[in-house]
């Protein structure tokens, strides 16, 4: 009991509002652009929890809204995607937490953004439907390279994009399939941040409130995603894509100099 009421004592209430109010605008953005509302999170927590903090709060959050997405899409998830993709990406949960406690590699960051930038030409401002040929067999190592610098950076879900459009996935089908991948890999990354002591106190609370937020996200992007045309759900991808990566290059840049 005194154990609960000294992590309340350090838990700021304002702190806990405002990540529930980030929570849903991130999420109903990432439901309405296949992911990278997280992404775009990362600098703004790193100001207001350290970049030490970050990831493990961040990847808590978006654990607990996933279930609710997971409900929402369903029926849409493509299960052989999964069966290549989610065993690797579990592994490589393990190995990134590892490596978190090891390292601090915020450069991965700036070479994260520099690919993201890149996707606006590939896809010519979203009117190219494909960039290259993505086959089943590469989400194999795809799964560990995505699972250990997500769990270092804190959300890495733009960056799959690319290779989720190039197999042929659009819309609800891609956002169900991702969903589907990022929960299992998600209790991987919990349980080695949890194992590994980099959830702690405080940092528990403030991971539960961003996940609410991002439950309420996932319902209000899912009304309005509906009705959005396959070429303007490519355009909103590409969209965020970029501008995650020029918020990572700038976070990471800023706190160069």
């Amino acid at each position: 009991m005194e154990a609960l009421m000294e992590v309340y004592q350090q838990t700021d209430p304002n702190l806990l509002l405002l990540l529930f109010g980030l929570g849903i605008l991130a999420f109903t953005i990432s439901t309405l652009s296949g992911g990278g509302g997280a992404l775009i999170m990362v600098p703004v927590l790193n100001l207001l929890l350290g970049v030490g903090h970050t990831a493990p709060v961040l990847n808590l959050g978006t654990f607990i809204g996933r279930p609710s997405r997971l409900f929402l899409f369903w029926k849409h998830i493509d299960w052989k995607v999964c069966l290549f993709y989610t065993p690797t990406s579990i592994l490589g949960a393990f190995l990134g937490s590892w490596l978190f406690t090891q390292f601090r590699l915020e450069w991965l960051q700036i070479l994260v953004g520099v690919f993201l930038i890149s996707t606006v030409f590939q896809y010519r401002l979203g009117k190219k439907e494909r960039s290259f040929t993505m086959k089943l067999g590469y989400f194999l190592p795809l799964g560990v390279l995505v699972s250990v610098l997500g769990t270092l950076i804190g959300a890495l879900g733009p960056v799959l994009n690319p290779f989720y459009l190039n197999y042929g996935l659009d819309k609800e089908d891609m956002i169900a399939t991702k969903t589907a991948n990022s929960f299992f890999m998600g209790l991987s990354q919990i349980g080695s941040y949890t194992f590994f002591g980099l959830l702690q106190n405080q940092y528990w609370i403030y991971g539960i409130a961003l996940g609410v937020g991002a439950t309420f996200g996932n319902l209000l992007g899912k009304r309005f995603l509906k009705g959005m045309k396959s070429s303007t759900f490519r355009l909103w991808v590409i969209t965020l894509m970029v501008i995650s990566g020029l918020l990572l290059i700038y976070g990471q840049l800023r706190s160069f100099f």
